[in-house]
């Protein structure tokens, strides 16, 4: 299965969502399974929202697990990227308008007018697209400037009037129909938006917990169900299958060293091998990779009785206490 053999497969599937963008800045899609959509191999379209993945033939899937500072779970993805030569935005740091939006998902769409609120990433836009004449005139008065420097005015223009927010990057495009949700409000089901100046860190691209390639830049990410958290990433009773699902997504599409690293790591605990025996991987992310199979062999419910001292000596126990062992200190809770 190829990359996007892979999204295909995938956006046929309503329960699996998708995101894009960066630290403090992300656009989300998701959709319910009763929800019309019109969709082809490489897109999906509802009333609240869009994705469209680029038909490109060098762009490479990761699937990756990392520690959650949640204890006893994890976080799970696909992290889909491209080659830096040929994946790199303009990182504009300043309120810019593009003109009409004449990539816009959807045909009526592509009159509005597309303004990129400049957070000054490499890797991803954040955009807004509006007709409404008041708050393209507000645009066009910040244009040039940060949007930190644009002020709380911009801000909340952009809160009142609710624009379309599309965020981008050179391998897929998320747009969202939503209304922003209001100071005090809960983020409403379905595609939405976080923009959240505090967290802003345009050049960080993507968590150092995630084995990314040198020379590669993230596009956007599957996140596949979790098997233990729900879509609020509240705890929910463990599920098998969707475990088994990413586990082949991993075998598949994870980093080699990480996943010799879990089977190891298992095999030596059904073997009933003490801990203080295990001779640990030589990288950081097969390290942790060890952990997440501790967690994961935790919440299934298998192996209990094994697993108490490989937990003392390689993570935290169930009440959370830090202890010492023969991996070290990589804590990479994300």
């Amino acid at each position: 299965m190829t990359a996007l053999e892979l999204v295909a497969a995938r956006l046929a599937d309503p329960r699996n969502a998708w995101s894009l963008g960066g630290s403090g800045a992300l656009a989300e899609f998701m959709r319910a399974a009763d929800e019309p959509c019109e969709r082809d191999a490489l897109q999906a379209v509802t009333a609240r929202g869009a994705i469209r993945v680029e038909a490109r033939g060098d762009l490479a899937a990761l699937a990756y697990e990392i520690l959650s500072a949640q204890p006893g779970l994890w976080h799970q993805g696909v992290l889909f990227s491209l080659p830096a030569a040929t994946a790199v935005l303009p990182a504009r740091a300043v309120v810019t308008g593009l003109g009409p939006d004449r990539e816009a998902i959807r045909a009526e769409d592509r009159a509005a007018v597309l303004f990129d609120l400049g957070l000054g990433s490499a890797a991803f836009a954040f955009c807004v697209r509006t007709a409404d004449a008041a708050l393209l005139a507000a645009l066009r008065r910040a244009a040039g400037n940060g949007f930190l420097a644009a002020g709380p005015a911009l801000g909340a223009a952009l809160v009142a009037a609710s624009p379309h927010r599309v965020v981008i990057s050179r391998a897929a495009r998320i747009e969202v129909y939503q209304p922003i949700a209001a100071a005090g409000t809960a983020t409403p089901e379905g595609p939405h938006t976080h923009l959240l100046p505090r967290f802003l860190r345009p050049g960080r691209a993507v968590s150092a917990n995630i084995p990314l390639a040198q020379g590669r830049v993230p596009g956007f990410t599957l996140h596949p169900p979790h098997p233990a958290k729900d879509e609020l990433g509240e705890r929910k009773p463990f599920v098998a299958v969707e475990h088994a699902d990413f586990q082949r997504l991993l075998e598949r599409f994870g980093e080699p060293a990480s996943v010799a690293a879990k089977t190891a790591l298992r095999a030596a605990v059904e073997r009933g091998d003490a801990p203080e025996a295990w001779r640990a991987p030589a990288t950081r992310h097969a390290r942790l990779a060890c952990r997440i199979a501790l967690r994961q062999l935790r919440t299934s419910g298998q192996l209990l009785g094994a697993l108490r001292d490989w937990e003392d000596a390689l993570d935290r126990n169930e009440t959370g206490r830090r202890t010492a062992g023969p991996s070290g200190d990589d804590r990479g809770c994300d």
